[in-house]
């Protein structure tokens, strides 16, 4: 018997609108509104509460050009996002699942069936979606859920002996990479490696993650995965909003005059909006999750988050904003000086006619 049993699973997020009207969304696609609370294999009530849990959908298996089933599921969230997931079971020694991982990992045929799957259903959702977009910003990840692994004298692996004899290797599963890793890029993937029982370990890499647990133990740690990603997509797609607005607004700057000065009031009212409009999408988005009590999946968030790129790119988004705020101001200012100048060339204008009038009637 191989060692090793589990599934690997494909995750490709697309963002495809400003937001999705579930309760429509199901009538739409014929399927019952998800339950709001996932279920935890730790003995508390309530750690994490989805604020609105996403719609999913099962669709038909995928079958590729060389075989391979996948079993599919779509997960539609409030925030415009689709994921698409392709699950693989797997039966596999340690190279077969290096193997594996080098396969799939960033291949394009998923790629190209998850894109042709959304193809298909995104007609189906369209009349739930609010302020679709024309093109979408996709984000893809790949996670390694081990339900079983033994050692060589077929007993239960822990997370410590997986870490202690199998950590280069793990390390490759996590990076897809077919070739041996140093011992100091091993040591980088591996540090924040997080276990909560003996036998249960989740090690997070930026592109793909290695969860080693029970199916029914895993599945919040995924789903804490799948939201970090949803996360990343989304703080994405602000920070390109915001650096095509910038880009009209420095335009307008460079090019300002008097008569554009006058009409900055507008623009800044526009950039204004934009920013508060973003500043509320990301607190929704924020806010689709709570963690009320377990300080375990809290802390697996943080780490998934840190790893995949959500933090760099929060970053970069309240950055932004904080410009945002402040061109709002400055292009404000520059509308009360032209506002003013306006102003007083109109005072001038009329003590110059008055004195036209007053020296005309002097000499009259």
């Amino acid at each position: 018997m191989r060692p090793l049993r589990g599934s690997f699973w494909v995750l490709v997020l697309y963002d495809v609108a400003e937001q999705i009207q579930l309760d429509k969304l199901c009538n739409l696609i014929g399927v019952e509104p998800v339950k709001p609370q996932p279920s935890f294999k730790h003995p508390a009530p309530e750690y994490v509460r989805f604020e609105r849990p996403p719609v999913v959908e099962f669709p038909e298996p995928i079958v590729t050009a060389t075989g391979e089933r996948f079993d599919a599921q779509i997960k539609y969230f409030d925030y415009g996002v689709f994921i698409v997931e392709l699950k693989l079971q797997f039966e596999a020694d340690w190279d077969e699942l290096i193997r594996l991982s080098n396969r799939w990992i960033l291949a394009p045929e998923t790629e190209r069936l998850t894109a042709e799957l959304l193809r298909k259903r995104l007609p189906c959702a369209a009349e739930a979606l609010i302020q679709p977009y024309e093109s979408h910003l996709n984000e893809d990840y790949y996670i390694i859920q081990i339900n079983e692994a033994r050692n060589a004298q077929g007993q239960p692996m822990t997370a410590a002996a997986m870490l202690e004899t199998r950590g280069g290797q793990v390390a490759q599963i996590v990076r897809g990479d077919s070739m041996p890793l140093s011992d100091a890029e091993c040591r980088e993937i591996l540090q924040t490696s997080l276990s909560y029982y003996p036998t249960d370990l989740l090690v997070v890499g930026w592109v793909a993650a290695l969860v080693y647990d029970t199916v029914a133990g895993a599945e919040p740690t995924i789903q804490l995965l799948e939201y970090a990603n949803t996360q990343l997509l989304e703080f994405r797609h602000y920070d390109e909003v915001l650096t095509r607005v910038f880009e009209k607004v420095y335009d307008t700057l460079e090019h300002r005059g008097t008569l554009r000065r006058w009409k900055m009031a507008s623009e800044a009212e526009r950039l204004n909006t934009l920013r508060l409009d973003v500043m509320e999408l990301a607190e929704r988005t924020d806010n689709a999750i709570k963690f009320l009590s377990d300080m375990f999946y809290a802390r697996a968030y943080k780490v998934a988050a840190s790893r995949v790129g959500v933090t760099d790119y929060r970053n970069l988004v309240d950055e932004k904003l904080r410009t945002a705020g402040e061109l709002y101001e400055f292009m404000t200012n520059e509308f009360h000086q032209a506002r003013a100048f306006v102003l007083e060339l109109m005072v001038v204008a009329i003590l110059v006619i008055e004195l036209i009038q007053l020296f005309w009637g002097h000499h009259g």
